[in-house]
């Protein structure tokens, strides 16, 4: 495979972009990031961690704007403000130009006038733009602008954004807005214990669901509003949350990205780190995409994109507000499994079938539990019932002590990892016996123990007492859910427990290929398949043997060279697809053949008006899988590299992975397994297997151009790509290259 090439980001590449007429890529947050710190593309390595300690927890607050006249809006936000200053034994700090006391704390009349270090600003100004110029000058360390009227609102209010997120860089603060909102000063009960849930959300109201989970005993340790990041984003969160011990899970609603790199860097530690990321991407339609554009000012990216670097980088995305909460509740608390098998318990055999088809349709694995667990349940149950998996008990116990030994007997299985129980209904007495087994089971072993409770009144003391009382036992109000729920548990443990940082292995310096691959590029223009396959053979990507003439007799000569039988095609600039335009001839086996067809090309190119810089004559390649393999641009991530079923009809199949480089071999292979296809690439209907590992090499070079040439590849094609027989490699018949 192609290996990657390590090292410092050393002065080839800075002379590279300098040559190109731009400067070298800074880390986030504009801070200049060491040499080594980059990939070969000028993009950061490494997450910058922000210290958010004296943000959530300062030691001083300053409230620009504070009231407490009745009836002003600033009012009620200081009054919020003090409250919550006084929970996490903050000095409030009033500042107002007029009033010499707010709430019977004095006031200074500006920031030029704090009298010591402050370490956090809260903004309640129409323009927090000259406030934010002050507070630098005082040394406060960060801000929080409430403020509307920014990039929500179009252009005038990005360019006013724009100016503010400057005077942040100027200044060294660190600012939360603006148009954010009050959620970071929320009241956090203090009587719950264990892992928490941290909280991020662009859209306030929309954590509400996540931050009642208090409610049912989940404890929360932080809400950071974003608003329109014009300088903190949710990546600085999540590289910050990911780092403190009391976090189990971060939970997030995010409507557009800032930037595709920072957020990947913040994924990537919060994976180093085993933190699951559960979250709501909106912006899957156009319709959701150009809503969140219009409520937070920033690219919410092409989603298909953002679905695969999420999944790259192991963050759950969940669809609703109720699979953020439940989902981020679950992986908080849950112990790393010690097996994969799902065991499903039910007092119906109805209600188990249903279950195991809905948990096995959505990839989770049940055990057929050994004919001695077997015969050791029937000792309890009655021997008419099954219970191989699903465990229909036929009725829980409930006079005596036989329906613990159940639980406790299905849970001592090695291949059980999780067991659910799903009760469609309460069915007093036996359900309430029956949460109480599976709270009192859940207390005593180190295995997830599930349990669906479907009543739609919620009321009732099984569930609000005895479920909801126990920190060990993960309760779900629908079948739905808590599949979703197990399924992101299981995989998240089998992702992290693998990770490795594609970062970690990103190439730091160009290739040898580099130097032969830039002399190819033509600023704005369209390669021909001719210049294309020049650019691939520089990095290593096989093609077949041909040769570019411009004339009938040197096609001749050619095709001896190459050896029949030939192809034989166009090339031009312009051509994008040659088949249609009859520009393609195949298997060509004599003089006379290749004399006729150079004419016919050529004919047909003068017909259509297409300049032609030659036709090419080339080597017939045996017969394989027609793979595509592509290079685009995402607004947000940069390049991007695709692999997919190819030939004529690519666009018809659209069966197509897509990743964000860097990338590694592992993920290469994924790719392939996301395919519908990815059947054809073995030993189909009697047909030889592909030489799959051709392929993955094939992607990994690709990849490597991308990032070499990302600031000269507005695109790449090849399609097909004939992947041939095991051991046979595989061949570029055709590729299309656009420049920048």
């Amino acid at each position: 495979m192609l290996g990657s090439t390590h090292g410092t980001f050393t002065s080839g590449l800075r002379a590279r972009v300098e040559a190109c007429g731009e400067t070298p890529r800074t880390a986030v947050h504009g801070h200049a990031a060491a040499p080594g710190d980059r990939d070969v593309s000028g993009r950061a390595l490494h997450a910058e961690v922000p210290d958010l300690d004296r943000f959530f927890r300062p030691r001083s607050v300053a409230v620009v704007g504070a009231s407490d006249a009745e009836g002003r809006p600033n009012t009620g936000i200081t009054r919020q403000l003090l409250a919550w200053a006084g929970r996490v034994g903050a000095e409030l700090i009033p500042v107002h130009p007029t009033r010499t006391a707010v709430f019977g704390l004095d006031c200074v009349p500006s920031v030029k006038d704090l009298a010591g270090p402050v370490d956090l600003a809260v903004l309640l100004v129409a323009d927090p733009l000259p406030v934010v110029e002050e507070l630098g000058e005082a040394g406060v360390r960060f801000a929080v602008a409430f403020a509307s009227g920014f990039a929500e609102t179009g252009a005038d209010g990005a360019a006013a954004q724009q100016r503010l997120a400057e005077a942040v860089r100027r200044t060294g603060i660190r600012l939360l807005g603006p148009n954010t909102n009050l959620n970071a000063f929320e009241r956090f009960r203090d009587d719950l214990d264990g892992p928490a849930v941290a909280l991020i959300t662009q859209s306030g109201h929309q954590g509400r669901p996540v931050f009642t989970l208090q409610e049912l005993g989940v404890r929360l340790s932080h809400w950071a509003p974003t608003g329109n990041e014009a300088d903190l984003e949710t990546a600085d969160f999540l590289s910050y949350f990911a780092s403190l011990p009391e976090v189990g899970a971060i939970a997030a609603y995010v409507e557009g990205l800032k930037d595709g790199r920072s957020f990947l860097l913040a994924a990537d530690r919060a994976a180093r780190e085993g933190v699951p990321v559960v979250a709501v991407k909106v912006g899957r339609t156009e319709t959701g995409a150009r809503t969140a554009a219009s409520h937070t000012g920033k690219l919410t990216g092409a989603d298909r994109v953002v679905d695969a670097a999420m999944r790259q980088f192991g963050v759950i995305r969940v669809d609703g507000l109720d699979q953020l909460q439940d989902t981020a509740a679950l992986l908080a608390r849950a112990r790393r499994p010690l097996a994969d098998g799902v065991v499903v318990y039910s007092i119906s055999g109805g209600t188990g079938a249903h279950f195991a088809d809905l948990a096995t349709a959505a990839g989770l694995t049940l055990p057929t539990l050994p004919q001695a667990k077997q015969d050791e349940l029937h000792q309890w149950i009655p021997e008419y019932l099954n219970v191989a998996n699903p465990v229909d008990n036929g009725g829980h116990p409930v006079g005596d002590w036989r329906g613990r030994k159940i639980i406790d007997a299905i849970l001592a299985d090695p291949s059980v990892g999780v067991l659910i129980c799903p009760i469609t209904g309460p069915f007093p007495p036996m359900s309430d016996r029956l949460a109480q087994d599976l709270v009192d089971a859940a207390e005593a072993t180190d295995k997830l123990v599930c349990v669906v409770w479907g009543s739609p009144v919620g009321t009732e003391d099984a569930y609000r007492t005895t479920l909801l009382g126990s920190s060990r036992v993960a309760t779900f109000r629908t079948f739905g859910n808590c599949i979703g729920a197990v399924k992101a548990y299981l995989d998240h443990h089998r992702f992290t427990a693998g990770y490795r940082s594609p970062f970690d292995e990103a190439p730091r310096t160009p290739s040898p290929s580099f130097r032969k691959a830039r002399a190819l590029m033509r600023p704005g223009q369209r390669l021909s398949e001719h210049a294309a396959k020049q650019l691939l053979r520089a990095y290593g990507v096989r093609v077949p043997r041909e040769q570019l003439v411009t004339s009938a007799a040197a096609a001749v000569r050619a095709a001896g060279l190459v050896g029949y039988p030939v192809v034989m095609k166009a090339s031009g600039a312009q051509l994008a697809h040659k088949t249609e335009l009859g520009l393609v001839k195949v298997g060509l086996t004599s003089a006379s053949q290749v004399r006729d067809a150079y004419r016919d090309l050529t004919d047909i190119a003068r017909y259509e008006q297409i300049d032609l810089d030659g036709v090419l004559v080339c080597q017939m390649v045996g017969k394989g899988v027609e793979m595509v393999v592509g290079v685009t641009r995402d607004d947000l991530f940069g390049p991007t590299v695709t692999v997919g079923l190819g030939g004529v009809l690519v666009e018809v199949l659209n069966d197509t992975a897509v990743r964000v480089p860097p990338f590694g071999e592992r993920e290469a292979r994924s790719m392939l397994d996301e395919l519908r296809g990815r059947a054809l690439l073995d030993d189909v209907r009697g047909a030889p297997p592909a030489d799959v590992d051709a392929l993955v090499e094939v992607v990994l070079r690709v990849q490597r151009m991308a990032l070499e040439l990302d600031g000269d590849l507005a695109e790449l094609d090849i399609n097909p790509l004939m992947v041939l027989p095991r051991g046979q490699g595989a061949v570029a018949l055709d590729a299309l290259a656009v420049c920048r």
